[in-house]
């Protein structure tokens, strides 16, 4: 009997803190700590949704809804997790199966991470 090899996913997030900058020199501290919650909180759920979709086979809307968090995680820095949303939607729009269940489970791993990681960034206003 051969041997298994165990593979460790333990891919880096990215983030833009030039983003966040932004954000808070726009908005001020209060603004964008909402703008982040806010996102954070779509991300989540959005993520969360992507699951419920593919198990259903919607890929039209599993399309959209990664598209869509495309933007959501640009807008806070999260250019790793914006990244593989993009990816997960041209895998949903090609209809290849085991690709776009790769790069779901590859969103679901960094998205833990990124909304973890956001946190970690200091308050580039303060």
């Amino acid at each position: 009997m051969g041997k298994f090899a165990i593979l460790q996913h333990d891919e880096q997030v990215r983030l833009n803190p030039d983003n966040l900058e932004s954000l808070y020199a726009d908005l001020g501290h209060a603004g964008a700590e909402a703008i982040v919650c806010r996102a954070m909180e779509e991300l989540a759920l959005r993520l969360a949704d992507l699951a419920r979709l593919h198990d259903a086979g919607h890929l039209a809307r599993l399309a959209r809804v990664a598209r869509s968090m495309v933007a959501i995680s640009e807008q806070v820095g999260l250019a790793s997790f914006a990244r593989v949303s993009g990816d997960v939607a041209l895998c949903a729009q090609t209809g290849d199966p085991v690709a776009l269940a790769a790069t779901l489970r590859r969103l679901e791993r960094i998205g833990d991470r990124s909304l973890t990681a956001i946190w970690d960034l200091k308050d580039p206003g303060g």
